[in-house]
This record gives C-alpha cells, sequence and structure tokens, in this order.
C-alpha cells in the first residue's frame, strides 16, 4: 500500500485540532475555520495560476490555513482571512532563486501581531492545564518529523531552550521552572513540530539546520530578557530568513567558481 506523504501533516493536525476543539473549545469557530481554509486554498489556485501556471498545492494551503486557526485568538473573524491570504501569498511573492525565504504560517502570524495587537493573539492557554492534548501532539509531532526525518532540529532547539533558560534564569533571578515552562504549552508543541521543521524553509545541511534551531533560540532567549511577549515567532521571522539567504548565496558563489574552473581535457 503506498500514500502520499505530503497527506500525513494534514490529517495529523485536523485530527489534532478536532480533538482539542471537542475536549476544550479551544477554537474561535467553525466559521473561522472554514474561512482560512477556504480562503488558503482560493489564494493558492488564483497565485499558482497568475505567477506560475503550476498545479495548485492544495495540501500545503490547507495547512496554512488549519495552522492559522490553531495557532491565532481573535474576537473578529478579519484576521484568520488575512493570516490565511498572508500564508499562503508569502510562498509565491516572497521568494529568492525559487525558494522560500519564511515559514508561511509565522510571517502571517507575525505580520498579524505587528499590525493588529490589539484584535490578534496567539494561542496560549486555550488548552488548559490537562496533559493529554500535549502527548496527543508530541506523538503525533514525532510520527510526523520522524517520517521526514527532521528530528534532529526538535531536540536541538528543545535542548536549547533548556541551557538558555537556565541562563535567563541566571540573569532575572526568576525561578528556573519558571523560565522553562512556555515550552510545555501547546503552543510551543505545534511551533517545535510543525514551524521550525518545515523541509520548503529551512536550510539544506544538517549541520546547519542544527545550527539554525540553536540560533532560533538564542535569539528568542534574548528578545525574552527584552520582554517580547511573542518571541519565538519573531526569532524564527529573524534568524530563518537569514540563514537561507545565507545558504542561497553560498551556493551561487559556489556554482559560480565551479563554473569558473577550466575545463581539463
Amino acid at each position: 500500500m503506498t500514500y502520499d506523504r505530503r497527506l500525513i501533516a494534514p490529517l495529523l493536525i485536523t485530527l489534532i485540532l478536532a480533538g482539542a476543539h471537542w475536549s476544550f473549545g479551544m477554537l474561535r469557530g467553525y466559521e473561522a475555520i472554514a474561512l482560512a481554509v477556504g480562503l488558503a486554498i482560493l489564494t493558492e489556485f488564483a497565485m499558482r495560476r497568475v505567477l506560475t501556471g503550476e498545479a495548485p498545492q492544495v495540501a500545503s494551503a490547507y495547512v496554512s490555513g488549519i495552522s492559522i486557526t490553531i495557532l491565532v485568538r481573535s474576537p473578529v473573524l478579519w484576521p484568520y482571512a488575512l493570516g490565511a491570504v498572508i500564508s499562503v501569498l508569502s510562498k509565491g511573492v516572497l521568494r529568492v532563486r525559487g525558494r522560500h525565504l519564511w515559514n508561511p504560517t509565522n510571517l502571517g502570524i507575525c505580520v498579524l501581531l505587528f499590525l493588529a495587537p490589539y484584535a490578534v493573539a496567539p494561542l496560549s492557554v486555550q488548552w488548559g492545564n490537562n496533559l493529554l492534548p500535549m502527548v496527543v501532539v508530541w506523538c503525533f509531532g514525532t510520527v510526523i518529523i520522524h517520517a521526514l526525518g527532521r528530528f534532529h532540529i526538535t531536540l536541538t532547539y528543545v535542548a536549547s531552550f533548556l541551557v538558555f533558560s537556565a541562563l535567563r534564569s541566571a540573569v532575572t533571578g526568576h525561578p528556573f521552572l519558571a523560565e522553562v515552562a512556555p515550552i510545555t504549552g501547546p503552543m510551543y508543541q505545534l511551533y517545535i513540530f510543525f514551524m521550525i521543521t518545515d523541509p520548503k524553509t529551512s536550510v539544506q545541511p544538517k549541520w546547519a539546520q542544527v545550527l539554525v534551531a540553536f540560533l532560533v533560540a538564542a535569539v528568542e532567549a534574548i528578545l525574552r530578557l527584552f520582554e517580547f511577549v511573542h518571541a519565538p515567532y519573531y526569532a524564527l521571522f529573524l534568524v530563518g530568513p537569514a540563514a537561507n539567504l545565507v545558504e542561497i548565496v553560498l551556493a551561487r558563489r559556489a556554482k559560480a567558481r565551479s563554473a569558473a574552473q577550466p575545463v581539463v581535457a
């Protein structure tokens, strides 16, 4: 039996979404889900038709829409629509030499948090203190990133977060457990499993992926010291594209040097 690996993430994220909402009523409502997912898919179709003529990536658009629904909290509907559209458009517009620069969902959330902090907040405590949803996310997340061969990224980030939590505790005087606590929340599970491991927006060599995960945790730690509330999103927003640009420039120089070398008969 064969299956399309691109369908694994959409199916499992949908299960997480359904279970969390039925258990805790954490979502804005089904109208927000329909709006975000519907607009994400429509935007994907329109963008591909206008920009490239390629077949639309429906699974990718669905993940963007459903992720915005999970991670964004707002009393009104328009942020879900805007976040979904920005996320999908970024994949076709914000590209260098054919590569994405920003993780689409992370970019959409950062734009919303920057432009409309009065109307938007990220997922925080909506799942309560129940351990069961976390176990569900850990299990599903592990299955997905193991299939993609990217578990080392998550492990590096988590280990780095713990080390920087100890350093922040020493600097601020806050209890170590208080500094570590955020990573046990539901938002972080989706962040470390589905966002920082995104194959389309991360560097290629394994050692570079490990380095970038460490740098994301380091920048987040600095932002937390300056009391930036949305530090993880902003850290990935800054580090991810910078790492991709460095890799693109280095690859271009390597290709130019290879082309300039004389051919030996």
